[in-house]
């Protein structure tokens, strides 16, 4: 199967780019080859592979959730640059 240049002229439109030949003749090629890469994979031989959900079998890996000691509210607050009330004090970004 390959894209005629009407074809490509008719997506180009739909798609509203503005094309001129030489850029039409370019995108026609690169489509087919394309295609052409698609016919080689249909080609492949599968018959044997168990489907997968993923390409990759991955398992989470997670850190037991253990409860440790952290900082303190005091010791957080004393990085930041500008708190109140224990609360960190940010710049207004939605004005009323």
């Amino acid at each position: 199967m390959s894209i005629s240049l009407e074809e490509v002229r008719h997506v180009a439109r739909l798609a509203r780019l503005e094309l001129d030949e030489a850029e039409i003749l370019s995108l026609q090629g690169e489509l087919n080859a394309l295609l052409g890469h698609f016919a080689d994979i249909r080609n492949v031989d599968v018959s044997g592979i168990e489907p997968r959900s993923h390409a990759v079998s991955k398992e989470n890996v997670w850190a037991a959730d253990v409860p440790r000691p952290s900082m303190t509210s005091q010791q957080v607050m004393r990085n930041a640059p500008a708190s109140k009330a224990g609360l960190f004090v940010v710049p207004t970004i939605i004005e009323d």
